[in-house]
């Protein structure tokens, strides 16, 4: 069934869509469109929240709450998506670990470019701390661009003299502003979702004509690692930012950190999204929900 699976969403990933670069307005309306069709369990409580100075939505378990918060991050390219279009993996997270969640609404580009985003996780983490929440029962996870911004977003806590969460998750994380990876040649047409063309003009609206040859731009190929939480990156293997992951994954071995690359073969980018249609993307949610237990000691 696996099979048949991966190739429908393939072929939903691939339908046509207008020659050119669309408009911001155009890429924040189809990225909603498509995440509506994800599925979301019934088993939470939502409610809007603050978190810093953001926008936010508190996430539980309609039973038990047990000890421990997820951070986490909506992907979008760093120019759409919000809490809500993140929320069958922020849902599927809480329902599998019993943790409440809260999902940061940062800011976006190209209104509030680089480094706006990290700025808003940066002190929606903070802003937890301040709450008197412990460090060792918190964990960032995301997923895309927001996979990109549970590390750089250590990255930015650990500069501030802030202590560490307990764990990060990332979701095919977007993590190599320079767009150096093999992966950008060798999964060219096999991906999908993204085309180099595609991933050029949404980067450039979040760097906004910054040198991607930076840390928080680019961890992937510049970031110092040490003293970074254990890891759990997940990845498909069709996807063009599929290097930004293993890349990552060989620097935090190289500064001792402990790190899981787990990359599941024939799928997206974001394959965890269709939890409930593709067998894949469950599996992947429970062994990320395990490593979120393990390590929030829940």
């Amino acid at each position: 069934m696996s099979r048949e699976q991966r190739a429908r969403i393939d072929t939903l990933l691939r339908q046509p869509r207008p020659a050119g670069n669309r408009s911001i307005e155009e890429i924040r309306t189809g990225f909603r469109a498509l995440m509506t069709q994800m599925n979301v369990p019934s088993e939470i409580h939502t409610r809007p929240t603050t978190l810093g100075t953001r926008p936010a939505v508190l996430v539980e378990p309609a039973k038990t709450v047990r000890p421990g918060t997820i951070l986490y991050f909506h992907g979008g390219g760093f120019i759409s998506g919000s809490p809500e279009t993140a929320m069958s993996l922020t849902a599927n997270l809480v329902t599998r670990t019993g943790c409440r969640a809260v999902s940061v609404d940062y800011r976006l580009a190209p209104e509030h470019p680089f480094p706006a985003a990290i700025e808003d996780t940066v002190n929606a983490y903070r802003a937890l701390l301040d709450s008197g929440e412990d460090p060792s029962a918190i964990a960032f996870a995301g997923d895309s661009a927001g996979g990109g911004l549970t590390i750089t977003t250590c990255l930015a806590a650990r500069d501030a003299g802030l202590p560490l969460p307990a764990a990060i998750v990332a979701f095919s994380p977007g993590l190599d502003a320079t767009r150096t990876g093999d992966s950008m040649r060798t999964k060219a047409g096999i991906d999908p979702l993204f085309t180099r063309e595609s991933l050029d003009h949404n980067g450039a609206m979040y760097a906004a004509g910054q040198d991607p040859h930076q840390p928080l731009l680019s961890p992937a190929v510049l970031a110092d690692l040490g003293g970074f939480p254990p890891l759990l990156l997940q990845a498909g293997s069709n996807e063009m930012l599929l290097d930004d992951s293993t890349r990552l994954a060989e620097r935090a071995r190289a500064a001792g950190v402990d790190v899981i690359l787990d990359i599941t073969a024939d799928v997206p980018h974001v394959f965890q999204s269709f939890t409930g249609t593709l067998d894949e993307a469950d599996h992947a949610l429970d062994r990320a929900a395990l490593f979120l237990v393990q390590h929030l000691g829940v």
